[in-house]
Formats: C-alpha cells, sequence, structure tokens
C-alpha cells in the first residue's frame, strides 16, 4: 500500500502535535515551581499572616485589633526572655555532652571528632546566614 503525500504530511504532523503536547505536559510537570514546607519565615512575616487572618476571619473590632496587639507584644516579649534564659543552660549540656564523647574516644577518633563538631557548627552558622538573609 502506498502512502500520500498528503497522508505522510498528516502523519508527521501528528507526530509532531504528539510530541509538542507529551513536552509541554512534562515540562509542566517537571518544572513547576517547588514550594517547601521548610521555607524559614521570618517571627515578623509569621505576625503579619496572623495578624490579617485574626482581622479578617474572625472580624475584629479596632479596639479588638488594638488589644491583639498588645497580647502579640506581650508574648514577644516574654518568648524573648524565656529564650535569653535558655540559651546558657542548653550550651552547658551541649559542653557536657562534647566533653562526655571526647572522653569514650581514642586520639585519632577525637581528632576527627572535633573536625565534624568543625563541620557540623560551619553548616549551622550557613544556615542562620540564610534564615537571616530570608528574614
Amino acid at each position: 500500500m502506498k502512502l500520500s503525500r498528503v497522508t505522510i504530511a498528516l502523519y508527521v504532523g501528528l507526530v509532531f502535535a504528539s510530541g509538542a503536547v507529551v513536552g509541554a505536559y512534562s515540562h509542566r510537570f517537571f518544572d513547576v515551581t517547588t514550594v517547601s514546607a521548610s521555607a524559614i519565615r521570618s517571627p515578623e512575616e509569621y505576625r503579619k499572616r496572623f495578624h490579617a487572618e485574626m482581622k479578617t476571619r474572625l472580624k475584629l473590632s479596632p479596639d479588638q485589633v488594638s488589644q491583639l496587639d498588645g497580647v502579640l507584644n506581650t508574648t514577644k516579649a516574654e518568648f524573648q526572655s524565656t529564650r535569653q534564659s535558655i540559651v546558657p543552660e542548653l550550651e552547658k549540656i551541649r559542653d557536657e555532652q562534647h566533653r562526655r564523647i571526647l572522653a569514650i574516644l581514642n586520639s585519632a577518633q577525637q581528632s576527627e571528632y572535633e573536625k565534624m563538631r568543625l563541620e557540623r557548627e560551619a553548616q549551622v552558622k550557613q544556615l542562620e546566614r540564610a534564615g537571616a538573609t530570608a528574614r
């Protein structure tokens, strides 16, 4: 069976069109904007969103909005003071853990452990800088 030029052109056109459709869908599937659940939000951004949601969903009066601001400010101050009091205690716990780990390692392991610890601290600092930049 011999195909005419029109039929061949139609088949080539169909193959091309199906490739374009598959390409468009695969591009949409593989190249979509990703949303990370672990994205770091600043406390100020969180507060603004919470404030706006409270205001709109609960239909707060201006007096209630000012009272909400007072509650949020007080809570923020309490959290900051609690964090500041906890930090020294956490440092003591970390130092004690470090001391205990060093006690169970031989000298070669201790030097490798120190290297691991420095790498971890660098990663934490890098994440903190990235978080501060995102804020």
